[in-house]
C-alpha cells in the first residue's frame, strides 16, 4: 500500500504538482485530428492536466492550443473568431497566433507597441497518426515525439473518457490476472460450448484460462518496465504474456502474439478525476476507428468529449439475470463488453482510489513497480531537476508486447529480444 501522501503525489497532475511537472516533460495526446477537420473550423474546449485550453486550426492548417482566458480581461477564447491565422477575442478584438503572441489590438492607437508585450498561455502542437500532440513543458525547444510504432504507421485511434484518476485506468491495463475472472469467469471450459472451444484453440487465450498460479518476471527498461507473466503450457514449456509500461502513462498489453502486435494505450489526465484514454491500434482494417463502444454525442463542455453511453450513472447497464445464469463473456459480471467491464470496475474504485487501504498480492508486482518508478522520478525531478526516463530517447519506445510459448529452459527476455523490437516483421 501507499501512504496518503504518496498517493497524492502519484495521482495529482495539476500545475505546480511534482507529478504534473513530470507529465509536462513529455509530449501528450491532446485532441484528435478529426476534431479540427478544416482550417478556421470552430475551436474546441480541451481540459488537459487540469488546465482549460482552447484548440483551433488556423487558416493555414496549423493547430494551436491556447489558454482559455484572454490576457486582456479574461474573456473565454472559446467564443473567439478563428480567422486569418489567429484566434480573435470577440470582447475587444485582441487576436493571438498559435504561439500565444498577440498580433492585433484594434482598440489601441496605431502607433502602440503594446501588443508585442502581451502573450497568452500557449503550447506547441504536432500532428501524427490522427492525433494532435502537445508539449506543455518548460523547454523552449521541445524534445522529440516518442517513437510509438502504431502512431507512426497509419494506425486507428480510439478514444474514450474514463471518470476516475489516470493511475487507476493505467493500472487496470497492467493487470493480466483479472482476465480469468472479470472477462472470462463465466465461461465453462469443460462443457464443450462453441465459445469455450474457440478460446481453447487460440494460443493467446488457451493457457491464460488456466487457474495455475502466475509467476511475474519483471524487467527494467529505458522507458519504464516490462513483465512476463508466466504460466505452465504444454510439457516442458511456459506460456508468457509480456506487457510493457513506458513513462509517463503508456501501456502495451499482451493482446496478440508478440511478433504481430504493436498497440499502445495512453492514459492522459484531463484533471485529477477524469482521464482521456487514447488507444493506438495496429493498422488492421477490421478494427473501426473512432469511439470505444457506444459514445454519447460530443458537446462543447469541458468534459463533453468521448463519453461512453454505458457508464457508472446507469450502473454500466448491468444485467443481473445474465450475471446469474449466462455462461458467456458477459455472464460473470452481467456487464456487456470487455471495455465496459474494465471501465466499470476501474471507476468503482472511486474518483481517486485510496491506496492506503489496499492489500496487495503477488500478482500486483507490476503495479507496485510502476508506482515506485513514477514516485521516484517525480521526486527526482522536483528535488534535483533530474529529467525523467525516455524524454530524450524517442527510439527507446520502439517496443512490442504480446504472448509466446517457450521451452522452460530458455530465458524469456533473451529469447524474445528481437521479437520485442518495433518495426520488425509483419503487423496485423
Amino acid at each position: 500500500m501507499l501512504s496518503i501522501e504518496e498517493n497524492g503525489l502519484l495521482t495529482r497532475t495539476g500545475p505546480g504538482t511534482p507529478m504534473g511537472s513530470l507529465m509536462r516533460q513529455y509530449w501528450l495526446p491532446a485532441v484528435r485530428t478529426d476534431e479540427l477537420p478544416e482550417p478556421d473550423c470552430p475551436p474546441v474546449r480541451i481540459r488537459l492536466l487540469s488546465e482549460n485550453l482552447i484548440a483551433f486550426r488556423t487558416s493555414s492548417g496549423k493547430v494551436g492550443l491556447i489558454g482559455n482566458h484572454c490576457p486582456h480581461r479574461g474573456a473565454s477564447l472559446f467564443y473567439g473568431r478563428n480567422e486569418e491565422d489567429g484566434l480573435r477575442c470577440v470582447y475587444h478584438g485582441w487576436k493571438y497566433d498559435i504561439t500565444g503572441q498577440c498580433v492585433d489590438m484594434p482598440s489601441e492607437p496605431p502607433e502602440s507597441t503594446f501588443k508585442s508585450k502581451v502573450k497568452a498561455t500557449a503550447y506547441p502542437c504536432e500532428e501524427r497518426g490522427g492525433i494532435v500532440w502537445t508539449y506543455m513543458g518548460p523547454r523552449e525547444t521541445p524534445p522529440p515525439l516518442p517513437d510509438l510504432e502504431s502512431n507512426m504507421v497509419a494506425a486507428n485511434v480510439v478514444t474514450q473518457q474514463i471518470e476516475c484518476n489516470w493511475v487507476q485506468a493505467m493500472e487496470n491495463n497492467m493487470d493480466t490476472s483479472h482476465g480469468n475472472f472479470l472477462h472470462l469467469g463465466a465461461v465453462d471450459f469443460n462443457n464443450g460450448s462453441a465459445l469455450a472451444d474457440a478460446f481453447l484453440k487460440d494460443q493467446t487465450f488457451k493457457y491464460m484460462i488456466s487457474q495455475e498460479p502466475l509467476t511475474f518476471l519483471l524487467f527494467d527498461t529505458e522507458t519504464g518496465a516490462s513483465y512476463a507473466a508466466q504460466r505452465p503450457a504444454e510439457k516442458d514449456t511456459y506460456y508468457y504474456r509480456i506487457m510493457n509500461y513506458h513513462f509517463p502513462s503508456y501501456t502495451q498489453s499482451p493482446t496478440n502474439k508478440i511478433e504481430t502486435a504493436c498497440d499502445y494505450t495512453a492514459e492522459v489526465p484531463i484533471d485529477d478525476t477524469h482521464t482521456m484514454q487514447w488507444i493506438m491500434t495496429s493498422p488492421d482494417p477490421r478494427k473501426p476507428s473512432g469511439g470505444h463502444g457506444r459514445t454519447l454525442p460530443n458537446t462543447t463542455e469541458w468534459l463533453g468529449r468521448f463519453r461512453p453511453e454505458v457508464n457508472s450513472a446507469n450502473d454500466m447497464e448491468i444485467d443481473r439475470h445474465v450475471q446469474r445464469y449466462d455462461r458467456t463473456l458477459d455472464g460473470y459480471t452481467g456487464i456487456q463488453g470487455i471495455e465496459n467491464q474494465d471501465r466499470g470496475i476501474t471507476e468503482s474504485q472511486g474518483d481517486i482510489q485510496d491506496r492506503s487501504t489496499e492489500h496487495l498480492g503477488s500478482t500486483d508486482a507490476m503495479v507496485i513497480k510502476v508506482r515506485r518508478l513514477l514516485i521516484s522520478a517525480a521526486k527526482a525531478l522536483d528535488e534535483e531537476g533530474t529529467v525523467p526516463p525516455g524524454v530524450d530517447r524517442p527510439e527507446a519506445y520502439r517496443r512490442r508486447s504480446g504472448t509466446i510459448v517457450l521451452p522452460k529452459e530458455v530465458d524469456v527476455w533473451e529469447a524474445t529480444k528481437v521479437l520485442r523490437e518495433a518495426f520488425k516483421g509483419v503487423v496485423v
